[in-house]
């Protein structure tokens, strides 16, 4: 069956499991040649019923959605691919509402579809950031928030409440973290509270020792 032009088609085509599963492969390693994301070997075992890989090399399993923006997600992959299609195909954009209400799911997991879906086409790639193949991986965090001596005083009693009555405590309760994330040769960026979901097993993380700063 050829790949759909339509939604009608799209429809159809990702309706069947096993054509599904094999789109995701053909998008997964367009070369044609499985390896494996962790050592990048390409000898391995297939697992038909399970639809998975037995890495020879590091001896670990591995499927589809491992280090791509599909990993970690319990959904099906007819869900991320009819999703990338409203995505793609819609010239005005398409809302996690609108997404939540098609495909039959919650709006939490449309929301977080939409989210990496975004990303990826941002990046025009669907996998992490990093990874044996790519660069090194600049990760880097501040804590945003006012300083206490500028603070109302209703807010500066919550925050002694918080750290605990008349101790200085931690400086940094109250205030909201936020860490960044730079790819050296493929200039892709990442911002996030969480640096580890964002970056490829095999990557190589070099965190800054920058001063910590309040930005008000």
């Amino acid at each position: 069956m050829e790949e759909p032009r339509t939604l009608q088609q799209a429809i159809v085509y990702f309706s069947d499991p096993d054509r599904t599963f094999d789109f995701a492969v053909k998008l997964r390693w367009m070369n044609g040649k499985i390896s494996c994301p962790r050592c990048g070997s390409d000898q391995y075992r297939y697992v038909r019923t399970r639809r998975i890989w037995f890495c020879k090399g590091c001896e670990k399993q591995f499927s589809v959605k491992v280090g791509t923006i599909f990993e970690d997600s319990p959904l099906g992959l007819d869900k991320w691919m009819m999703a990338f299609w409203m995505v793609v195909n819609c010239k005005n954009g398409v809302s996690s509402m609108e997404i939540h209400r098609a495909l039959g799911i919650t709006q939490k997991s449309a929301w977080f579809l939409l989210h990496r879906i975004r990303e990826a086409m941002k990046n025009r790639t669907i996998f992490k950031l990093g990874g044996p193949d790519a660069g090194p991986v600049e990760v880097d965090e501040t804590f945003i928030g006012g300083k206490p001596a500028n603070m109302h005083k209703s807010r500066k009693v919550k925050l002694q409440q918080i750290r605990g009555q008349q101790r200085r405590g931690d400086v940094y309760l109250g205030k909201t973290a936020v860490q960044g994330i730079l790819d050296r040769e493929l200039r892709q960026r990442s911002p996030r509270d969480f640096a580890e979901r964002d970056f490829e097993t095999g990557s190589v993380p070099l965190q800054g020792l920058y001063q910590q700063r309040y930005l008000v």
